[in-house]
């Protein structure tokens, strides 16, 4: 998820347990492979992320594939194709779901990536580029024929963006047509929901966006659950401590400006669930200073830890925190045995 999936937040996310693979922020090979720092800086990853995986989006084959190398050079273990992004600036130059609409195109890059790199290659698709023309069977079928090592479906068209549910049928519809690992992304916001996707497809993993950005845990709870533990519940405390780790390892690795942006940023989503979210994210958004956003941090969590009313004191359904589109988002993967990451 461009924007999200960055060296901070996969940290923090990898240290709440139960992430299987990780995945960078979706990067373009025109950056990559023209010395963008900001490319160079995206790719970036600690050892206790293992095994990771950069996720390259773009149209032009020798650019791809030079941009594959790339990402094994800096030690990473899988290659994965974007082919999925529906935001209209990546699809109007062919990359992302625009893919989807050339599937001879996508086979040479497939290719010759294939060829330039030596560790696995993987490919994250969506249904199909519209509504009326659904094609990640076939899709799914070229890829393994090009030698592509696991299938992740993001069950809707291009068309659909972030609206309506995904479809998971087609899930298991690719599951049963190749011999490869498949899995499945979409609306996957709650230990139910994963457990029920696994019994309804037979997929290998599931890949966790928007729903890891709500909760932190949720890998950590679902393994617990495939495991036969009861899933694992955060305390006030938890949910405090994450907020402050996540803005001291900002901190960290940027200047104090835009880690408040950053911090502001998610800092609502990781409120999901708690009462008066809405105004504790008001305080944040208007805090100048980083002494500013840790005490009004310190100022919300005592008030809840009392048992007084923050705000309105409601509680924010999903809607109000919905965010959308791989401009601002990403994703990751999970094996039946071992939970998952984030991907757009």
């Amino acid at each position: 998820m461009a924007g999200v999936t960055d060296f901070t937040f996969r940290r923090l996310l990898k240290r709440r347990g139960g992430i299987g693979m990780t995945v960078s922020e979706f990067i373009s090979v025109e950056g990559m492979t023209r010395n963008s720092p900001q490319s160079k800086r995206m790719m970036r990853f600690l050892e206790e992320e293992r095994p990771f995986a950069v996720q390259i989006f773009g149209a032009n084959v020798k650019r791809m594939a030079m941009a594959a190398e790339m990402a094994e050079d800096v030690g990473a273990d899988i290659v994965d194709v974007n082919c999925g992004c529906p935001a209209p600036k990546v699809v109007k130059k062919g990359g992302g779901s625009g893919l989807l609409r050339n599937l001879p195109l996508l086979e040479e890059i497939l290719n010759e990536i294939k060829s330039a790199i030596s560790i696995p290659l993987t490919l994250k698709l969506r249904a199909g580029y519209s509504d009326s023309d659904i094609n990640c069977v076939e899709v799914a079928k070229l890829a393994e024929q090009c030698g592509v090592e696991h299938i992740a479906l993001h069950g809707r068209t291009r068309e659909q963006r972030y609206t309506g549910l995904a479809d998971w049928g087609l899930v298991k519809k690719i599951k049963e047509a190749v011999s490869i690992p498949v899995s499945g992304n979409g609306d996957v916001t709650s230990v139910e929901n994963a457990l029920s996707r696994f019994k309804e497809t037979n997929c290998d993993g599931i890949l966790i966006g928007r729903g890891a950005m709500q909760n932190p845990w949720l890998f950590r709870q679902i393994q617990d659950a495939i495991e036969g533990r009861e899933p694992y519940e955060p305390s006030l405390e938890d949910k405090q401590e994450v907020l402050l780790e996540f803005f001291e390892l900002l901190r960290e690795d940027m200047p104090e400006l835009p880690a408040l942006g950053k911090m502001k940023q998610l800092a609502g989503q990781f409120t999901k669930g708690l009462r008066g979210g809405a105004k504790f994210r008001q305080t944040l958004y208007h805090s100048q200073s980083a002494d500013e956003i840790l005490e009004n941090i310190g100022i919300y969590f005592d008030t809840l830890t009392r048992g007084d009313t923050f705000g309105d004191g409601e509680v924010e359904s999903d809607a109000d925190l919905e965010i959308g589109s791989c401009d601002a988002m990403s994703g990751g993967s999970r094996t039946r045995e071992t939970a998952s990451s984030a991907a757009s």
